[in-house]
């Protein structure tokens, strides 16, 4: 329990930061001796850190789900005009977040069995903590930001919605992988935050959920773990409610303070961050102190 606690807590803290929150949980669960948390275990608490989302942007939520289903569906006003134009920034957003979802559910799916067992390994971690981590330098020191959401395009979603795809491997990061294609492209980091933390939604909501049906359905027990390469569970389902209770409070005070912190501050400390933690994982890896996993 105290091990479920302390991976809630870092779920919170690291989920919203560009620093990988799979990294973290895939490595503190190495130390605590207890090995891979798993994939699912993964999933599933992001679910509690997804829920700090819907709460901390759940005006935001609101104005975009009802203007998306008026404007899809030419509801009119009392004029016989349209109460929301297809022109609208909430409807537009409506379907961004839709079209920038569908490259990670594709991906995901083909390949599901890889991400579950091959890519957890600690040298593709590391590997990916420092090279990521200097892309986000190179891209945050380099981007134009001037661009605001209100300026996004369907090329510009589907383009951040592989950028998020690409945290299907453990040491990209999800929002360091969005911010960062956010910057590329021009965007504000405020700018690029935001869509990253809505664009999320769907997408960790599905995995979450459909990682919630497949531990109850086909658990990864010993003996399907020697069949399919999957990894056991090592946590119960209270002590993984417990661990997604801590990972929504913990979420919500880092989601407002990353937001603030935006409007005045670099990358710079979480790329340093990156690289450091990154380093130390493939110098112990090469001790033999680690094993890959």
């Amino acid at each position: 329990m105290i091990e479920a606690l302390v991976l809630g807590l870092i779920q919170g803290l690291t989920e919203f930061l560009p620093v990988s929150s799979s990294a973290h949980i895939r490595i503190a669960g190495l130390f605590f001796g207890a090995g891979d948390p798993g994939a699912a275990f993964t999933a599933i608490i992001q679910l509690g850190t997804e829920t700090a989302v819907l709460v901390y942007f759940w005006k935001d939520i609101v104005r975009i789900v009802r203007a998306f289903f008026l404007g899809l569906f030419r509801t009119k006003g009392p004029d016989g005009e349209p109460r929301v134009p297809r022109t609208d920034h909430d409807y537009r957003m409506g379907w961004l977040i839709i079209v920038g979802s569908i490259p990670i559910v594709v991906l995901g799916l083909i390949f599901q069995n890889m991400i579950e067992t091959t890519v957890r390994s600690l040298w593709i971690v590391a590997f990916d903590l420092v090279v990521f981590g200097v892309l986000l330098g190179v891209v945050d020191r380099l981007g134009r930001k001037r661009k605001t959401i209100e300026q996004l395009s369907t090329r510009d979603g589907v383009v951040f919605g592989f950028a998020q795809a690409l945290a299907l491997v453990p040491g990209v990061s999800r929002s360091g992988g969005t911010i960062g294609a956010g910057l590329v492209m021009g965007y504000t980091r405020a700018a690029a935050a935001r869509y990253s933390f809505l664009l999320a939604i769907p997408a960790v909501w599905g995995s979450g959920l459909y990682q919630v049906y497949k531990t109850v359905k086909e658990p990864c027990t010993a003996a399907a773990a020697r069949a399919t390469g999957c990894t056991p569970e090592i946590f119960d389902g209270v002590e993984t409610l417990v661990a997604t209770a801590v990972s929504f409070v913990v979420g919500l005070v880092v989601i407002a303070f990353f937001l603030r912190y935006l409007n005045r501050g670099s990358f710079l400390p979480f790329v340093a961050y990156r690289i450091v933690v990154g380093v130390l994982l493939i110098g112990l890896l090469l001790a033999g102190v680690i094993q890959p996993g």
